[in-house]
């Protein structure tokens, strides 16, 4: 399997599908729009994995900085899909989410997963994260 950046529209379109079993509600012109407003506002980048032309997995991450956690990789997306999932698909991703903390000089590795996700937590224990804290979370109603 080759690691392939998301640097066209091609291969953006080609990872939206497997984008979207980690986000079912989310549209093709929300992606295209939410990558780019990413990666111009935050320096997010989208790596895929392909099995030949199929895309079978994505990370989207970024560098951040914080009193917290120093100069940090936060992984905002990583999603396998269904048939490739319990192949080492992820941990590939997670290894090569370190190899780039560590190209940049990053303290550690940051992601958030959701409480109800057991399956994630799983995967993250079995790859030797740790659980640290609990995320929360204030929706901003529009206002009529």
């Amino acid at each position: 399997m080759n690691f392939i950046m998301a640097d066209t529209p091609a291969i953006l379109e080609a990872i939206y599908p497997v984008m979207r079993e980690l986000r079912p509600k989310l549209t093709f012109s929300d992606y295209m729009s939410l990558v780019a407003a990413a990666k111009a506002h935050n320096g997010y980048e989208l790596i895929a994995m392909f099995d030949g032309t199929q895309c079978v997995a994505a990370m989207g991450f970024r560098i951040l900085y914080d009193f917290v956690h120093g100069k940090h990789l936060y992984i905002d997306d990583l999603v396998v899909t269904a048939s490739c999932r319990s192949k080492g698909t992820g941990a590939e991703l997670l290894k090569y989410a370190e190899r780039v903390a560590r190209v940049k000089n990053c303290q550690g590795l940051r992601l958030c997963t959701g409480v109800d996700s057991k399956d994630a937590q799983r995967f993250y224990e079995r790859n030797l994260w740790k659980a640290r804290a609990i995320a929360y979370k204030k929706t901003l109603l529009e206002q009529a």
